[in-house]
């Protein structure tokens, strides 16, 4: 008979919706936070036993005729939103299934959405556990804990309230490509995600998430989480303590023995170290144990013997004669994942499942990624970003900064894009693109002849060699050196020099009254007071111009259209 191991479940779920709480609702205890010696250190997972899932989901058991087999779960909370696009192996997510958690007041926020398109992504299975039904004004809490029973007994309006936020709920998961429904309502599980109505508050419907998780895990998981004889696993973080570094990884495949060696991937080269010490993670947060060995699923802290640098989010194996094709193993799954393009901007993140992540969402937005990292934005990073083209010159960091060598200046060169939460980079790198490619396309604009009109104003100063007389600007700006035209499309000359309050000045705003000097021209002969006159320009400038409408000013649209009638008159091809 196959062994099975834990399920490895992961809490995903927008910021405020009740992740951390339903986890430890749902785990009973939490999290222990201080470790020997005063350190603050949180443990990234939960162990929980065969007899507490017993416990605490027995009757919810019974009633989907479940006769638990699975070992117990390994819940995995690491720190921020990063805790459940850290998680990825060969192929997929680490995790095998996932808890996605929605406040039923507020619905699809950006990082449900964020979520959701990881979790299509990967393929991984989940349920959705729908918190805060305790804020459903008038909600009457249920009296034995389990909300299966409880939701039609809310009076009328309450449960009206109730429906029409899970129907709205349906309708958006729906446009995600999701069929839900309740848990309690669902005959096939394979066509619809489970809603399972609850609230971290009070612990009504906590239960029944952990008797869905034991269902669905023994009733679709039983081939991923059967137990191969190759030791593998994940390092998810790496922490330091007391001048030690240890490697907090899961094992989620075979075993691993305290005398085994192992290899470590890298982005430059794979790690091959022996172990020094191995420690298990106790049921229920408490803290660690010292092992000499353990099997899947687990979690564990290792201490290595090696001093090279081992980046979080890499997988390791158990060597057993075969380290070359491992190590190619290994090469070939980080260039499938981390496939790069010849052009786009540069990203860095703090591991290996975030990375792939980052890159997963900007992919389904056709953001193309050049050069893609771990760790702090280096010195190189600022360097390799600098030397792009304009619209790529910026570095999108997930939950990293800049190292501490790199110069605050030299950075400043560059745009530098950082958070924690993936959908605020995506957003912010897409408002700082949309600003650049203005930027770009308004220094294009500026090669161009400016747009302009002036009228004539009573004062001349000179008849001709050159022209000189007074102009008001009505719209866009008059530069020196530009060619102007009468309302009939004659040419009259380019100003050679603007005067205003006798100081010879470059340019000239709308409103401005100024002197300008136009060469080759006659005043008396051919212009009046009063006349208005305009930039030239060829149709070629022109198209240009109403190619880029949107990045005009008002006024220099209004002088835009006003040329367009002028040109028109000779040539039917020109309009705004």
């Amino acid at each position: 008979m196959t062994k099975i191991r834990q399920p490895i479940v992961t809490v995903a779920g927008h910021v405020d919706h009740g992740k951390t709480s339903i986890l430890d609702k749902v785990r009973g205890s939490s999290i222990q936070e201080t470790e020997a010696g005063g350190i603050t250190q949180k443990i990234s997972f939960t162990m929980m036993e065969k007899k507490t899932i017993k416990e605490r989901s027995g009757e919810i058991l019974d009633m989907f005729k479940v006769d638990l087999e699975i070992p117990g779960f390994l819940f995995i909370d690491t720190p921020g939103h990063a805790a459940f696009t850290n998680l990825r192996k060969r192929g997929g997510s680490l995790a095998d299934i996932a808890v996605l958690v929605i406040d039923v007041n507020e619905g699809i926020k950006p990082q449900t959405a964020e979520v959701l398109q990881i979790l299509k992504a990967n393929k991984t299975p989940f349920l959705i556990a729908l918190n805060k039904i305790d804020n459903i004004s008038g909600w009457k809490p249920s009296e034995t804990g389990f909300v299966f029973d409880n939701i039609d007994n809310q009076a009328i309006n309450v449960k009206n309230d109730f429906d029409e936020k899970f129907y709205t709920l349906v309708g958006a998961l729906n446009s995600y490509g999701f069929n839900a429904e309740l848990f309690m309502k669902i005959k096939d599980f394979t066509k619809n995600i489970a809603v399972v109505p609850c609230s971290a508050e009070s612990g009504e419907g906590i239960a029944e998430i952990i008797g869905m998780l034991a269902a669905l895990s023994q009733k679709f998981l039983k081939e991923r989480i059967s137990v191969g004889e190759k030791g593998k696993g994940v390092i998810l973080e790496v922490k330091k303590e007391k001048s030690i570094n240890y490697l907090e990884s899961i094992l989620y495949d075979g075993s691993l023995d305290i005398k085994d060696e192992i290899i470590i991937a890298g982005f430059d080269t794979a790690v091959v170290t022996k172990i020094r010490s191995m420690e298990d993670a106790k049921p229920l947060n408490k803290g660690f144990k010292a092992s000499k060995k353990t099997n899947a699923a687990s979690g564990l802290r290792l201490q290595v013997v090696t001093k090279e640098e081992i980046l979080p989010g890499m997988p390791f194996q158990v060597v057993q004669n075969d380290l070359e094709d491992i190590r190619k193993e290994f090469e070939k799954e980080l260039e499938e994942e981390l496939h790069t393009d010849k052009e786009g901007i540069l990203i860095k993140a703090e591991s290996l499942g975030s990375l792939e992540a980052l890159m997963t969402l900007l992919r389904d937005k056709q953001i193309r990624v050049i050069k893609a990292g771990i760790g702090p934005i280096t010195k190189k990073d600022v360097y390799t970003a600098a030397s792009l083209p304009e619209k790529d010159k910026v570095i999108l960091g997930f939950n990293v900064d800049l190292a501490e060598d790199v110069d605050r200046e030299e950075a400043k060169t560059i745009k530098i894009i950082s958070n924690p939460v993936v959908y605020k980079i995506i957003e912010d790198y897409e408002k700082w693109q949309e600003i650049k490619q203005k930027e770009i396309e308004r220094k294009k604009l500026n090669e161009l002849p400016r747009l302009v009109k002036v009228t004539i104003l009573d004062f001349i100063f000179r008849n001709s060699n050159p022209a000189v007389f007074g102009v008001i600007v009505d719209g866009g700006l008059l530069k020196q050196e530009i060619n102007l035209i009468d309302a009939k499309d004659v040419k009259v000359g380019r100003v050679k020099t603007i005067q205003h309050e006798k100081k010879n000045i470059r340019e000239a705003e709308k409103g401005k009254e100024i002197a300008i000097s136009v060469p080759g021209v006659n005043f008396e002969r051919q212009l009046e007071v009063g006349r208005s006159l305009y930039s030239n320009l060829s149709e070629t400038q022109f198209r240009k111009f109403k190619e880029h409408k949107d990045l005009l000013s008002t006024d220099e649209k209004k002088v835009l259209q006003e040329i367009a009638v002028i040109k028109r008159k000779e040539n039917v091809t020109w309009g705004v």
